[in-house]
């Protein structure tokens, strides 16, 4: 058994969470993938636009790495960008443009990874001063837990779309069942909701 790696074990669950989230994309259409699924506009393309910009941001500027040798795009998270810009696609923001910046951004990430030490220090221009200072470390940590909840909102957008569930390909992570043993779950689970609700299922009542 080789020594601990940390730096390999946080990059492990980084890409895993990676490969989550773009999974859920694949065999849908254009306007499915693009179509706000909850009140505030959640969306599977979105997802996607927004964490390729967090790991841009928090890899790249952070350690004085810019991805982007000029102008960044529009959408990018400075003073003058429309609000939620990273968080949908435009007509004109093609799936592959999106999913190829986003692959651009793991390379540069494993860059930065590469080249630092977990414990070395860059400083996060968009947080306020007193508090920009951070280490590689803890950026690996904050990328890690971003990524892997919005790969959840991913799961659940996915599930409204066409009922796809499942953690990869290859890992479910769903117990096995058919379409009308899941509505009979369902239908038991709203049945208990409802009784609690009404308070039938309290003791005394």
């Amino acid at each position: 058994m080789n020594g601990p790696n940390p730096k390999a074990d946080l990059l492990r669950y980084l890409q895993d969470a990676r490969d989550a989230l773009l999974w859920k994309l694949e065999g849908l259409s254009e306007y499915d993938v693009r179509r706000p699924l909850t009140p505030t506009g959640t969306n599977l393309l979105g997802l996607v636009k927004h964490v390729a910009g967090v790991e841009l941001g928090y890899f790249g500027d952070t350690f004085g790495r810019p991805y982007f040798d000029g102008e960044p795009p529009s959408w990018w998270y400075t003073r003058d960008a429309e609000p939620h810009a990273d968080m949908w696609a435009t007509p004109d923001e093609t799936r592959e443009e999106i999913v190829g910046l986003y692959r651009a951004a793991w390379r540069h990430a494993a860059g930065t990874v590469e080249a630092l030490a977990l414990d070395d220090v860059g400083q996060v221009p968009w947080w306020p001063e007193e508090r920009r200072e951070v280490t590689l470390h803890h950026v690996l940590v904050r990328v890690i837990s971003d990524t892997q909840r919005h790969a959840g909102h991913a799961d659940i957008v996915r599930e409204l779309i066409d009922g796809s569930v499942g953690l990869t390909p290859g890992t479910s992570s769903v117990p096995e069942g058919d379409r009308a043993e899941w509505e009979r779950h369902r239908d038991r689970l709203e049945r208990a909701a409802r009784e609690a609700g009404d308070g039938r299922s309290r003791a005394g009542a």
